[in-house]
C-alpha cells in the first residue's frame, strides 16, 4: 500500500476504508479530545444507512456538550455552550444512544465513562470493558480492531510535513507496534489521521512522519473547535483536601494529579506554598493540619518553597500542571539517559555545566578519554557541548581557526574554554498520555515555541502508567513520586471504591488508578495518595464516604497507602487493621465516627475500649470553613483559582440554580420557596441582568413568571443583590 493516501472529502475517505477492510469495521478511537468527529460520524451514518455494514466503535470518554435537564437549565447553558464550544460537532453515536436509537448493526464499547454519564444507560453498562489503561492497546488488537483513527495536528518544518498525535499519544503509540505485528501476520489494519488546524502541535514522541499513516483526511472545512472542560469552582472542602495533600509533596519530587476541582486544589495549594510560604504555614497552623499530621508530613512530605521544583509524570496533562509550570514549580527536568539521571539524583553533577561535568562523565565511563563521534553526539544532544561545534576525525572543530584534539585528559582546559554549553539540554518537565482542559490550556500550548514545547513529552500510556520497560530509567526519573488520585469511598480496612457501585453499575472506569497505586508500592520512595471527600449529599440526606464495608472494590486493601480527606491525612501503609481503622476514623466526619467505630467493634477489628482521640472528634465543616473564609477576605482561595470561563452573571446564576435545585428536592424547601414567592417584593433593578441572561425579563407564561420570582428571591436571600425600596415591576 502506498502511504499515505490523502483525502479532502470525508465520504470518499469512508469509501476507501470500506474497500480496504470490508463491511465489518472495528473502529478504534482515542479517548477524550482526539476523536476525529467528522470521520467517525461519516462512518456511523454510512453504517446507519447500510444494515449490511457492522460498525463496532471502541473508545472511552465520549464527550458531550452540556445540554441541561430542564428548560431553565437549557436557558442557562445554551449561550455558554455556543460561546465555549463553537462549531464542535456532536458525535452522532452519542446522540443516538441518548435517544435509545442506536442501530442494531452499530456497537459502542467503552473502557472509561465520563463520571456518572451512563449510569442509566443499560446498553453502555452492558458493553463496558473493565481493564487497566495500560492494557487497552492489547485489548483493542485482541478485539479485532482494523481501523485506528484520530485527530492530528500538522506542521511544515524545514519544508517537510509532520503530523502530531497531540492530545492523544496515550493508546495510539502503544497500538502502532502491535498494528505492525498484525500486518506481518497478513491482517489488514488502517491507521488514519484527520487533521485539525486547532490542535496544538506537540513534538517529541507525539511527532510522526506522514509515512506512519495509511490515510490522511486533510481539509480545513473539517477543522472544529476543540472540546473543552471549563474551569470549575473549588469549594472549601476541596481546598482543604488540596492543602492536606500538598504537605506530602517533596521538593525535587514527582507529581501525578487528575482533572477537576481536586486537581485544581492541589495545584493551587502548591502555588500558595511556593509564592506565599509564610501564609501557607500560618494556614497549616490555624487549621491544625500540621499538629494533627506532623508525623506523616515530616516523614513523607515538606512545607517549604519549591527550590528544585517538581517533575510531572501523569496520564493526564491537566490545566493545573500548566499553572504549576508558569509559576516555576513544574521545573525539574528529567533526561532519557540512565547515567545522566543517576548522576543528577546523586548530586554529583548539576544542570549547570562545568569542567566537573566532563570529569564525572569520564569517571563513570559515560564517555571515552578520546572522544568518539558517539561521545561527541551524546555531549551535544544534552547541551554539554554547544551546538555550533563540529566533529572531525581526531578533532573538534570550534571554528575555521580552532580545532582541538579529542584527547579529553590532555586538552580538558581547551575543551572547557571553547566547547561547553551553559546548562543541560533536552530535558523534560512532564510526561503525559493525553490532555484535556479549558480553551486557555489549548491556546497556551499552541503559542509555545518549539524549544519550550519540548519541555512536555506526550507519550504512550505504557510509559507513564507503569514501570515495565526501561524500569531503571523510570525509577531514577520518578524519585519521591506522589501519585494523587480521587476515590469515591474507602472502607475502614483500607479498600477503595473509585469506579463503580456494588450492584455492578459502572460510574467511570479503572483508568490508570490501579497502576499508579501499584507503582507507588514498587518504587523505593513513592506514595499513593487517594483523595476522598468525607461525605456526600443527596437531597437533604448526608452520608459518609468512609464506610465499614462495600460490595465493590477498585483498590484492594493490601495496596492501602495514604488517604486524605478535608479533615486530615491517614497513613495506612504497613499498618495493622486496627491501626488502619483508627487512622481512617480520625479523618472521617464526626457525625458518622461513632457508628463506624461500633461497626468495627462488632466485627472485633478494633479493641472494645478504643476511643477516638479528642482532637479528632470535631471533624465538621465549620471547623475549617470559618478559617478559610478569613483568608478569602485577603484574596486567597478564590472560587475559580485558575480563571473562569463563565461571566459574572453566569457564576452567580450557577450558584442560584444549584441552591434552588437542592431546595426543591425537599418538602420543607418547597414550602420555604413558596413563602418567599408569596412575600416577594417588586423586581430590583440589580436583578435584571440575571433575568435577562435567562430570558426572564418580561415572562408571559405563568410558569416563567413563577420561575422569575423564585430566581429573584434566591438572589436576594443569598445576598447577590440587595432589595430596593422603590423597585418597580419590569
Amino acid at each position: 500500500m502506498e502511504t499515505p493516501i490523502y483525502y479532502q472529502d470525508v465520504a470518499k475517505c469512508v469509501d476507501d476504508i470500506l474497500t480496504k477492510v470490508g463491511k465489518r469495521v472495528n473502529l478504534g478511537v482515542p479517548l477524550g479530545l482526539g476523536k476525529p468527529n467528522y470521520l467517525v460520524n461519516a462512518l456511523y451514518q454510512r453504517a446507519k444507512d447500510d444494515p449490511g455494514i457492522h460498525l463496532k466503535i471502541m473508545t472511552a470518554l465520549s464527550l458531550e456538550k452540556p445540554k441541561g435537564s430542564s428548560e431553565l437549565e437549557r436557558r442557562f447553558l445554551e449561550p455558554f455552550v455556543a460561546r465555549i464550544f463553537g462549531n464542535y460537532p456532536d458525535l452522532d453515536y452519542l446522540l443516538a444512544l441518548r435517544r435509545n436509537q442506536l442501530p442494531a448493526n452499530i456497537e459502542l464499547v467503552e473502557f472509561y465513562f465520563k463520571p456518572g454519564a451512563f449510569l442509566n444507560s443499560p446498553l453502555q453498562q452492558q458493553n463496558y470493558i473493565s481493564c487497566n489503561y495500560t492494557d487497552v492497546a492489547k485489548v483493542f488488537i485482541e478485539s479485532g480492531v482494523n481501523v485506528i483513527t484520530q485527530m492530528v495536528g500538522k506542521k511544515i518544518i524545514e519544508d517537510k510535513t509532520y503530523y502530531s498525535l497531540s492530545s492523544n499519544t496515550d493508546v495510539t503509540l502503544d497500538l502502532l507496534p502491535l498494528m505492525q505485528e498484525q500486518r506481518r501476520k497478513g491482517k489488514q489494519i488502517l491507521f488514519i489521521g484527520q487533521t485539525n488546524g486547532k490542535m496544538p502541535f506537540m513534538y517529541r514522541d507525539a511527532m510522526l512522519k506522514p509515512s506512519a499513516f495509511d490515510i490522511i483526511l486533510d481539509n480545513p472545512v473539517y477543522d472544529f473547535t476543540l472540546f473543552s472542560v471549563p474551569n470549575l469552582s473549588v469549594n472549601s472542602t476541596d481546598y482543604m483536601i488540596g492543602l492536606n495533600a500538598s504537605t506530602l509533596i517533596k521538593d525535587g519530587g514527582t507529581l501525578q494529579i487528575g482533572i477537576g476541582s481536586l486537581g485544581d486544589s492541589i495545584a493551587y495549594a502548591c502555588q500558595l506554598r511556593h509564592k506565599h510560604n509564610g501564609v501557607y504555614k500560618a494556614l497549616l497552623s490555624d487549621l491544625e493540619i500540621f499538629s494533627k499530621s506532623s508525623t506523616i508530613i515530616e516523614k513523607t512530605g515538606e512545607t517549604e518553597k519549591f527550590r528544585e521544583g517538581l517533575y510531572g509524570s501523569s496520564e493526564m496533562f491537566v490545566n493545573g500542571f500548566w499553572h504549576l509550570y508558569k509559576e516555576g514549580i513544574l521545573k525539574r527536568r528529567v533526561y532519557d539517559c540512565i547515567v545522566l539521571q543517576r548522576l543528577l539524583n546523586e548530586g554529583r553533577i548539576t544542570e549547570e555545566i562545568t569542567s566537573r561535568t566532563l570529569e564525572v562523565l569520564l569517571e563513570e565511563g559515560a564517555i571515552s578519554a578520546k572522544l568518539t563521534r558517539n561521545d561527541f553526539d551524546f555531549l551535544q544532544r544534552y547541551g554539554i557541548f554547544n551546538e555550533q561545534l563540529g566533529y572531525e576525525e581526531g578533532y573538534i572543530r570550534v571554528s575555521e581557526a580552532i580545532r582541538i584534539p579529542v584527547d579529553l585528559t590532555a586538552n580538558l582546559g581547551q575543551l572547557v574554554k571553547h566547547c561547553l554549553g551553559v546548562r543541560l539540554d533536552n530535558g523534560i518537565v512532564l510526561h503525559g498520555g493525553f490532555f484535556l482542559g479549558p480553551q486557555s490550556l489549548y491556546d497556551s500550548l499552541r503559542n509555545l515555541s518549539e524549544r519550550e514545547n519540548k519541555n512536555f513529552c506526550m507519550t504512550g500510556i505504557s510509559h507513564v502508567n507503569q514501570l515495565y520497560g526501561n524500569t531503571e530509567l523510570k525509577t531514577l526519573q520518578r524519585k519521591h513520586a506522589r501519585f494523587m488520585n480521587t476515590t469515591i469511598m474507602v472502607t475502614l480496612c483500607g479498600g477503595a471504591v473509585s469506579d463503580g457501585l456494588e450492584n455492578g453499575q459502572v460510574i467511570s472506569g479503572v483508568g490508570g488508578q490501579y497502576n499508579f497505586v501499584a507503582m507507588a508500592h514498587a518504587l523505593p520512595d513513592a506514595r499513593s495518595i487517594l483523595m476522598l471527600r468525607s461525605t456526600r449529599r443527596r437531597g437533604a440526606m448526608i452520608s459518609s464516604n468512609i464506610v465499614w464495608n462495600y460490595g465493590h472494590i477498585t483498590i484492594p486493601r493490601h495496596l492501602r497507602d495514604i488517604v486524605v480527606t478535608e479533615y486530615g491525612i491517614a497513613d495506612l501503609r504497613g499498618k495493622s487493621d486496627k491501626d488502619v481503622i483508627a487512622a481512617l476514623l480520625s479523618i472521617a466526619d464526626s457525625r458518622f465516627q461513632e457508628e463506624l467505630l461500633e461497626q468495627a467493634k462488632r466485627a472485633r477489628k478494633i479493641p472494645e475500649d478504643y476511643q477516638i482521640p479528642l482532637q479528632f472528634r470535631n471533624n465538621l465543616p465549620q471547623q475549617f470553613s470559618t478559617v478559610l473564609a478569613a483568608y478569602q477576605k485577603s484574596g486567597f482561595f478564590p472560587d475559580f483559582p485558575f480563571g473562569a470561563d463563565f461571566t459574572h452573571e453566569e457564576i452567580v446564576l450557577g450558584k442560584v440554580l444549584k441552591s434552588l435545585k437542592a431546595t426543591m428536592a425537599t418538602t420543607g424547601g418547597l414550602m420555604k420557596s413558596f413563602f418567599k414567592i408569596v412575600n416577594s417584593q417588586p423586581i430590583p433593578e440589580a436583578a435584571k441582568p440575571y433575568l435577562a441572561r435567562l430570558q426572564l425579563i418580561e415572562p408571559t407564561a405563568w410558569k416563567d413568571q413563577l420561575i422569575q420570582k423564585m430566581i429573584v428571591a434566591e438572589l436576594l436571600a443569598a445576598g447577590h443583590i440587595a432589595a430596593e425600596a422603590d423597585a418597580q415591576e419590569p
